[in-house]
């Protein structure tokens, strides 16, 4: 099964992906197009079509919609940049390791975003100045497209949760021989703790907070 046929709604081009559509189609927004006209999309991607590393799990579709254009930032007389705005929003389930038993914990997730992206060389030879508050909120795009996978895999792993616990009372690994003490009743006596499994229990929380 493959995407439905792209439509035109108003002054837009609409894509509509059904889960089975090839994603590379849909998941790339370039700038020729653009220019044309703005892009809608409306999608429902399946576990693995963006790439979440080792922060989190998607479970079942991840469903985001909303609009990419083209907004020209005029410099100059002969100095137009093309950059490109994106808006939309995201909802999906996930799992992440719990902070202290590092056990799977099924959390949902929705946000919305509106972003805007310049290309990359447009500031590579500008002299140095002070950045503005709105201009730390710029991204960039390469080789004149945006990733819709690159955006959306950043914008979930903004919204994860810096600690999840799979209960609040949650009494993670024991120190010594590393067994979940939720399930196991650990016999170990007291003493100094084995610091490898310290670090594992509490790997995603210092990753959050450096981050």
């Amino acid at each position: 099964m493959t995407a439905s046929k792209p439509r035109r709604r108003g002054t837009s081009l609409r894509i509509d992906a059904h889960p089975l559509a090839p994603y590379p189609q849909v998941m790339e927004f370039k700038i020729v197009e653009l220019e044309r006209e703005p892009i809608e999309f409306d999608l429902a991607l399946t576990p693995g079509a963006v790439d979440l590393g080792e922060e989190a799990t998607q479970i079942g579709l991840l469903a985001t919609s909303g609009l990419a254009e083209v907004i020209h930032e005029h410099r100059g007389p002969k100095d137009i940049v093309a950059d490109i705005r994106l808006r939309g929003q995201f909802s999906g389930k996930f799992q992440v390791p719990c902070a202290r038993c590092v056990e799977p914990v099924e959390i949902p997730l929705s946000a919305e975003f509106d972003l805007i992206f310049r290309p990359a060389e447009a500031d590579s030879e500008a002299p140095e100045r002070s950045i503005t508050a709105p201009e730390t909120e710029i991204g960039y795009y390469l080789k004149d497209s945006l990733s819709l996978e690159d955006v959306l895999r950043e914008q979930v792993l903004l919204s994860l949760p810096v600690r999840t616990l799979c209960k609040p009372d949650c009494k993670g690994l024991c120190p010594r021989c590393g067994e979940n003490r939720n399930s196991t009743a650990c016999t170990c006596e007291e003493g100094p703790a084995d610091p490898r499994w310290e670090a594992l229990a509490g790997l995603r929380g210092r990753i959050k907070s450096e981050s």
